[in-house]
Parts: C-alpha cells; structure tokens; sequence
C-alpha cells in the first residue's frame, strides 16, 4: 500500500501529528493497534471494514464506503479489518488535538468511536462530492485540511491552554516527566491538572505519560538485532523488566518476545510512519 502524510503548518501543527492518504492492496487485512498516543478521523473512500473492541462485550461495528468517524484516546487495543482495496483519508490526532475541532467532551470519546456526522453535519458529503473517484492523494489532504482549518475554533476552550502546554512536555519527554513536576511548574493542583486532562484528552496526564512511555519502546525495538529487554525498559522508563513485560501483556496481548518474533516475521512497510504499532493478526 502507499502511504502519502504530512504535517501541517500551525496552528493545525498544535494539535495534529500528521494528515494522511492510505491507498493499494493491504498485505495484511486485519490489523491489531495498540493503545498509541492520539486520536483519530478517518473517512473511508474504499470498500468496507470493521472494528472490534478488545473488550468482548462491546459489538462490533462496520464501516462502509463512505463512511466517516472519530476516534478519540483509546486505554486498550483493538483489531481493525481492512477492505480488500483500501482508500482511507486518515487524520492522526494528538491526544488533546480533537478537542478544538468538536466541542464535546473528550471524555465522551474515551475508548469509542462515533460517526462523523454525528458531530460534523455535512462534513462527509461535502467532501465526497469534492474529491469523488478520482482524486489524488496531494489532492485529498488537501480537502482534508481544507475542512480542518474551517473547524478549528479561534479562542480556546478553558483548560486548552493548560493541557496544550503540559501535554507537549509529555510527549516530549515520552512521558518521562512525573506529573507532580508538571503541576508544580504550571502551578495548578494535580486534581486540576486531571480534570482538565479528562475534559481535553479523556483521560488523566499519567495515562497519557504511560501511552507515550511505551510508544517509545516500541519505536525502541529494533527486530532485525538482539533486543536487551532489561536496557530497554530501564531506558523508557519503567522499573523493571516485570513491569515491562504486564505493559506488553496489557496492551498488545502478546508477551515482549511474542511481540519480537511478530515484528520479525512481519517487518514494518517501508514508507509507513515509524510508531511499529499496529501488527497483523491474521
């Protein structure tokens, strides 16, 4: 498949990581996507596709040509079926980056999706009718960003400012920095700092400190040498290989080595943002 992003300028740039247009033939068609640090919008212009839930009691959902719908922060994995053919315009959210363009509780969003629509009246149509069959990808970011820019509010909600702020240290810290240090050098309480993280995000600053921290570590395994597992989790920040080992367990299913000998039989494709996340399950 050809995966063709960019970063956009700000004031998009604060609180989106890349826009996205993923077309072709996937070599895998189902995909298992660990917790990662952001959200998400997709808009399928391909064939059909599902989504589970890790949690079995949650139904499955199919979403057909067409469709569109947001993604907020999710805390557990889960497995996404690919069409046969796919053609995706994809957005990949920071963890607070939804929070301008919907006006809705981020924590609404928590471990869910809902449909574009429901949220965006006349987003997807609008769209569609712009880009029908034919576009091409330089052209579809285009309208994706297009649309973007028009959503993004021009004054902040309350609290943005806040967790934009700490939220940036976050990640570039990968999550290292304790969030007593983070409330102490904004100078709120940390039930403040939580309560905004939750209304902006969906989830407290030490959820997203633990999703950065081990995206870090997936981006630290290299399949193609000897993996020191112990280094590894000292370096990312955990306290030991035990604890290391219930991360990868809790958010991947699989055991640090289950995971190696995955990432070693089926490497990353070339040309696809480096989070070696998402792993095939099939």
């Amino acid at each position: 498949m050809e995966y063709v992003g960019r970063v956009p300028a700000p004031p998009l740039g604060l609180f989106i990581d890349d826009i996205y247009c993923l077309t072709g033939v996937p070599r895998h068609r189902r995909m298992s996507v660990p917790p990662m640090p952001s959200a998400h919008l997709f808009v399928n212009l391909g064939g059909r596709a599902r989504l589970w839930d890790s949690d079995p009691s949650v139904p499955p959902v199919v979403f057909n040509q067409g469709d569109g719908w947001f993604m907020g922060v999710w805390t557990r994995r889960f497995l996404f079926e690919q069409p046969t053919r796919v053609r995706l315009v994809g957005v990949h959210f920071k963890p607070w980056g939804l929070s301008p363009f919907l006006g809705i509780p981020a924590a609404e969003l928590h471990n869910r999706w809902v449909p574009v629509g429901a949220v965006w009246q006349r987003a997807l149509e609008r769209m569609r009718n712009r880009l029908g069959d034919t576009a091409s990808a330089t052209e579809t970011l285009r309208v994706m960003e297009q649309e973007l820019r028009s959503r993004l509010t021009g004054t902040p909600a309350r609290g943005l400012d806040l967790v934009l702020h700490t939220g940036r240290r976050l990640e570039t810290s990968h999550g290292a920095v304790p969030v007593g240090a983070l409330t102490e050098a904004a100078g709120v309480s940390g039930t403040h700092l939580a309560t905004q993280f939750k209304s902006h995000v969906g989830v407290t600053p030490k959820r997203v400190a633990r999703i950065y921290r081990f995206a870090r570590l997936l981006l630290s395994v290299d399949p193609l040498r000897p993996v020191d597992w112990s280094d590894l989790a000292h370096t990312a920040g955990y306290f030991d290989q035990a604890h290391l080992s219930k991360e990868f367990k809790d958010f991947t299913g699989h055991t640090p080595t289950e995971y190696l000998a995955l990432r070693q039989r089926f490497p990353a494709e070339r040309g696809f943002p480096p989070d070696n996340g998402p792993m095939p399950a099939d």
